[in-house]
């Protein structure tokens, strides 16, 4: 939690990101991502300063659970001083202790925010989804927050000015935009009528900017005249040495390689040549062959993609 302290702009953990979008979907499935199609409703988690703290808290949490879909677990919130702005313990279940920053009781509209992010702990555990490392599982655990519905909160809790600022999460203002951006995309959902905030819709603007890029990188067809002539010349590249070809890692999302083999089984390097990209979807790779046009299915998110290789 940024609490009068600065905040970290831009997209540093974009591949993460892109990560645990893709195991989402590997671990959920096509079908489960799209029972989340609406987003926790704003009315739904209203907070306001004459409700009862502690109830208020629970009532919160039951619809955060309801969201979740988790009908068997119950959260018990309190409060108390710490650093970070909440923290849940991972036991067995079915009952599970949130504690939330003292500062909470006096900020009471950004408490779907935290709890948010830490009942979606929960649903990750049950899940037995982790990434390895704190930074990384926290980050899993605000993209899935923000995939799944709940998240724009999140980012409506970023506020900044010339005196003070906060943000909840571990995600950039940038970075849960590109996220909830994609998710609106996908539902055909705006999140930015719900904002409060004017910067979260700053940050939405800018990771929707992002997002939409992601639909228009070769070999897709949507792809502009810049990206188009630079695809063709990394693909006379990799035509003209039998090889991966010209593109480097980080530069551009595609990479070709060739599909041959030879008596032994393995790799000729002088096969048709084939090119892998990720999916703008769930960001799955996928590797069609270099042949002119191609319609490719995502066999992931079942993405319909119109390329031209």
């Amino acid at each position: 939690m940024a609490n009068d302290g600065p905040v970290e702009h831009g997209y540093p953990h974009l591949e993460t990101v892109r990560a645990a979008i893709n195991a989402l979907y590997k671990r959920l499935s096509y079908d489960t991502v799209q029972t989340f199609a609406t987003s926790v409703a704003p009315v739904d988690v209203a907070f306001c300063d004459t409700d009862d703290l502690h109830l208020g808290a629970q009532r919160v949490a039951r619809e955060m659970v309801r969201h979740y879909r988790l009908p068997d677990a119950r959260m018990i919130v309190g409060f108390r001083e710490m650093t970070h702005a909440a923290n849940v313990e991972l036991a067995a279940g079915p009952e599970y202790f949130i504690e939330l920053n003292d500062r909470f009781r006096t900020h009471r509209r950004d408490i779907g925010a935290a709890l948010a992010h830490e009942v979606m702990h929960v649903y990750l555990h049950r899940l037995d989804l982790s990434f390895p490392g704190t930074r990384d599982n926290e980050i899993l655990t605000d993209t899935a927050a923000a995939y799944l519905g709940a998240g724009w909160l999140l980012l409506d809790a970023y506020r900044e000015d010339a005196d003070s600022s906060q943000k909840l999460g571990y995600l950039t203002p940038e970075e849960f935009g590109y996220v909830l951006a994609k998710r609106a995309l996908l539902f055909d959902e705006d999140p930015g009528i719900w904002f409060t905030s004017p910067q979260a819709y700053t940050a939405y603007a800018a990771g929707m900017e992002l997002a939409r890029r992601d639909s228009r990188q070769p070999p897709l067809t949507a792809a502009g005249w810049a990206g188009r002539r630079r695809y063709a010349r990394d693909r006379r590249h990799a035509q003209d040495h039998h090889g991966p070809g010209a593109p480097q890692p980080g530069v551009v999302p595609y990479s070709f390689t060739p599909d041959g083999s030879d008596a032994s089984g393995g790799s000729d390097g002088h096969g048709p040549l084939r090119v892998s990209f990720p999916c703008p979807t769930c960001h799955q790779r996928i590797r069609v062959p270099v042949r002119g046009r191609v319609r490719a299915r995502c066999g992931v998110c079942r993405t319909v993609l119109e390329c031209d290789t």
